[in-house]
């Protein structure tokens, strides 16, 4: 009686390249690459995603899906009815606007890993900006996301649902300025543009402060674990 061996197949080794700003300052893009690489470059082997985390940085931090998905819905769950409110309110001629942080606020960034493109949205978030830019209401992201991934990051937003007036990176210059001054500067530079912006959405303060925007929205980031 013969064994069956089975057949050699060559396997494939990933080699990680991220893109991203400044530590600390932006969320890292990654790019993945198939083909041989040397074994330094090897990806680590990654923890099995559960359904209740579907795998990333928060897997790695031990952020809880579940968790965090009752959570936005608490901090959401006012936001249309504001939205609605404000709305009916808005004299004529305005032009009113919503603006958004990116990762962890409007994109599951740290609940996936870097291979799965595109990035899901929020679903809380997307069907409220669903909402306003069908009445009438701009839709800006202003992100601490480098400049070169920047069409990359738009493909994303509206390749799962977002409709999108406008999109703020970080250039160069942008880089010695801090988050929160940055996203203040863009913010006032919207208004300049003559929008009003009714709301502002993020999951760090750095997304919030600084003014130019009649309410905020902040979703968790747990002490800073979530970019």
């Amino acid at each position: 009686m013969r064994s069956h061996r089975p057949a050699h197949r060559p396997r494939t080794r990933y080699r990680i390249r991220s893109l991203g700003a400044a530590a600390g300052t932006a969320a890292a893009t990654a790019v993945l690459v198939l083909g041989p690489a040397a074994t330094a470059e090897a990806a680590p082997v990654a923890p099995t995603a559960t359904a209740s985390a579907p795998g990333g940085n928060a897997l790695l931090l031990g952020i809880d899906y579940a968790a965090w998905k009752r959570d936005v819905a608490a901090v959401m769950a006012p936001a249309r009815p504001y939205v609605e409110q404000r709305l009916a309110q808005s004299p004529a001629g305005e032009k009113p606007a919503i603006v958004l942080d990116i990762d962890n606020s409007s994109l599951e960034t740290d609940f996936h890993w870097f291979w799965t493109v595109p990035t899901p949205a929020i679903a809380e978030v997307r069907d409220l900006t669903q909402y306003a830019d069908a009445h009438g209401v701009a839709v800006f992201f202003v992100t601490a996301r480098p400049g070169i991934i920047a069409s990359l990051t738009e493909r994303n937003l509206k390749q799962v649902g977002y409709p999108v007036s406008g999109l703020y990176v970080r250039d160069l210059p942008d880089l010695f300025q801090e988050v929160s001054a940055y996203k203040a500067a863009k913010r006032a530079e919207i208004e300049a543009r003559g929008y009003t912006i009714i709301a502002n959405i993020g999951n760090n303060q750095s997304d919030l402060v600084g003014g130019h925007a009649e309410r905020t929205f902040k979703l968790p980031d747990y002490n800073g674990k979530l970019s």
